[in-house]
């Protein structure tokens, strides 16, 4: 692929697209890329938060048994055969009642490759909102409670947080509107837009096998890549390219995922902005040595494509992902 085919590819992912996986550049050791089986290797769980015009947030009271009675926000896990969106449709219609229209992915959460939980900012768009009277398995009721005192008990306090997240949101969008992309996935994995930056110029790292490519790293299900989260999946595959010891690595967050759920293709692909520096920059002005022939630093000579890296960058312009 030319540099003009991978400003295309960029472009594409920062808009929060990209293309369809077709190889992982990097693979644990320790065991065979294991394909994703929603109720089997996998759990995805989403979450929705509805703020109105009053400042109310949409609560639902539960049914389980263990947390009965206690409130919470309209959640639920994936089913085998839904993509993203129509899981969280169809929860929202469950335990409030509403019809709804996700307008963004807030957050994404995750415990290792095997939980990760996508956190959505939605509006409804019809429906009845339940009340005591329909009372089933799935909740006791849903209402509308004031942003600054909600109904207790909750559930759990970890809501708190992707509330407030929500209302800054409305206050001041920190990220592009993003949706899943609906692409198939076989396994869980990360797309890289890995940046080493000096003054306004731009680097990003390529993989070279077949089509030069965003590389692509699978998350492993090991007791020890589980424990590490995603982020060891992208220290791993730096770590075969790049010496890490004299680096400093962060995860901004993501710009976007691609996955469909449907003919058992339950993966997940991340497209995640990672930057690579210096620990002492000194008068370092070209990126870390590439070692090896896998990979190689694209200097982005688009003027447009580099703006856009550099204020994503500068402003944390991504989808927050939090352990």
């Amino acid at each position: 692929m030319a540099s003009e085919g991978l400003a295309a590819v960029l472009a594409d992912v920062l808009g929060g697209g990209g293309p369809r996986v077709q190889n992982c550049d990097s693979v644990p050791a320790e065991e065979p890329v294991a394909l994703a089986r929603l109720r089997k290797n996998v759990c995805y769980v989403v979450l929705a938060v509805f703020l109105n015009e009053q400042d109310e947030v949409l609560l639902i009271q539960e049914a389980k048994r263990e947390c009965r009675g206690s409130w919470y926000l309209p959640a639920g896990r994936m089913e085998p055969g839904e993509t993203i969106v129509e899981a969280l449709q169809r929860e929202v219609k469950e335990e409030a009642g509403l019809q709804c229209e996700p307008l963004t992915l807030l957050s994404v959460e995750e415990r290792g490759p095997s939980w990760v939980r996508f956190v959505f900012l939605a509006r409804p768009t019809g429906g009845i909102l339940k009340t005591s009277e329909d009372a089933d398995a799935e909740s006791l009721q849903a209402g509308w409670y004031p942003r600054a005192s909600l109904p207790t008990p909750l559930r759990a306090q970890d809501i708190l947080h992707l509330v407030e997240l929500a209302a800054h949101y409305c206050q001041q969008a920190r990220h592009p509107l993003i949706l899943p992309q609906e692409l198939p996935c076989s396994v869980v994995c990360q797309r890289l837009v890995a940046t080493f930056t000096r003054a306004h110029t731009v680097w990003v790292l390529v993989g070279t096998v077949g089509v030069p490519h965003l590389p692509i790293t699978a998350c492993g299900f090991t007791p020890m890549e589980q424990r590490g989260g995603m982020k060891m999946a992208i220290l791993r595959l730096l770590q075969e390219c790049l010496t890490l010891h004299h680096l400093t690595v962060e995860t901004k967050g993501l710009l976007g995922l691609q996955h469909l759920g449907k003919d058992h293709t339950d993966g997940i692909c991340l497209n995640v902005l990672v930057t690579v520096a210096f620990r002492n920059p000194g008068i370092q002005n070209e990126p870390p040595k590439i070692r090896g022939e896998n990979f190689f630093w694209w200097k982005v000579v688009e003027e447009d494509l580099q703006s856009q890296l550099l204020q994503r960058l500068q402003d944390s312009s991504v989808i927050p992902v939090n352990r």
